[in-house]
């Protein structure tokens, strides 16, 4: 008979701990946040900020948090939701869209600190390296902000990173490089290669328009229904001048949107005790209310009266 040691016995039981709920779950990288929020203790209690860069199947959202004891802080804010009010109701998800919310999280966040007119960032977009904080300003150093890209895989030309470009642009500082960029290649001999004008195509959703000519006389072109709609709508003819409107919209104006509150209608009643409800077309229909205390008190007396009369006792 073989010998077979006992990994998992009584010992190992009494010590196990169980992981933290996001951990089990596998939402949260907790090493890598760890070392994301970790500050020098020299800095006391300065915060260190990070880009949280997350995409959904329906839109892409940027932060600016900061960790503390009672949980992470959002400082701002962005999503690609925001570009409907500019006209683009579709691509939402694409990395133009990306880069778009990335560049107007850093606006507005710029705008926030009072900081947009001492680093207005990078004027021409062309996929070209841009770093703010080569150059800082002697009257504030730049806002630094580090990537947190999650638990999604930093592959090359990951949307992601499209935030991240869109906000160095903005005028962020971003610790990076080129390596996971559209346009970068790894050649022999450990050798590499940045191509700035396939990033630059990306950037502006180039490769959109490419798609809708090559299948502009084929069954499919019923899938770019709604690009063509955006596109008749706003007046332009292809999806980089789109996204080029919306740059020069967010540069512009990166503040949000004020809410306008809605203005309850008050609901008109038929009757003394609010049950009948009558619509704006003025139809009626039944609300049941709880009765009041009198209410029932009445009801409670219809009923003894009703069986006294029964009895004959009155």
């Amino acid at each position: 008979m073989t010998f077979v040691r006992v990994v998992k016995n009584k010992a190992y039981f009494k010590r196990y701990q169980t992981k933290f709920r996001r951990r089990r779950e596998g939402k949260t990288d907790y090493y890598a946040r760890r070392n994301m929020i970790r500050q020098d203790l020299n800095k006391y209690v300065a915060p260190k900020y990070r880009l949280v860069a997350r995409i959904t199947n329906s839109r892409v959202i940027a932060q600016i948090v900061y960790a503390q004891l009672v949980g992470d802080k959002v400082l701002c804010e962005a999503s690609s939701n925001e570009f409907k009010q500019w006209g683009l109701d579709t691509g939402l998800t694409s990395y133009a869209a990306a880069y778009a919310t990335g560049l107007l999280l850093g606006r507005r966040l710029l705008t926030q600190l009072k900081m947009d007119k001492l680093y207005p960032g990078n004027q021409d977009v062309n996929g070209k390296p841009y770093n703010v904080g080569a150059n800082p300003n002697e009257e504030r150093r730049p806002f630094m902000a580090i990537l947190d890209i999650g638990i999604r895989r930093p592959t090359v030309g990951n949307r992601v990173f499209a935030v991240m470009k869109g906000a160095c642009d903005a005028g962020v500082y971003v610790p990076h490089n080129v390596k996971k960029f559209p346009g970068f290649e790894k050649l022999e001999e450990k050798k590499t290669t940045y191509n700035a004008a396939v990033h630059r195509d990306r950037i502006f959703g180039c490769h959109i328009d490419e798609y809708m000519e090559k299948f502009q006389e084929t069954e499919s072109n019923k899938q770019f229904k709604k690009w063509k709609e955006v596109l008749q709508k706003n007046g332009v003819d292809s999806v980089e001048a789109m996204f080029e409107k919306i740059h020069e919209q967010i540069r512009a104006n990166p503040v949000r949107a004020a809410k306008t509150k809605r203005v309850k209608k008050k609901t008109k009643y038929a009757d003394k005790n609010r049950t009948v409800v009558v619509t704006e077309g003025g139809k009626k229909y039944l609300r049941s209310r709880k009765k009041t205390y009198e209410q029932r008190k009445a009801d409670i007396q219809k009923r003894i009266d009703m069986m006294k009369k029964a009895l004959g006792e009155e």
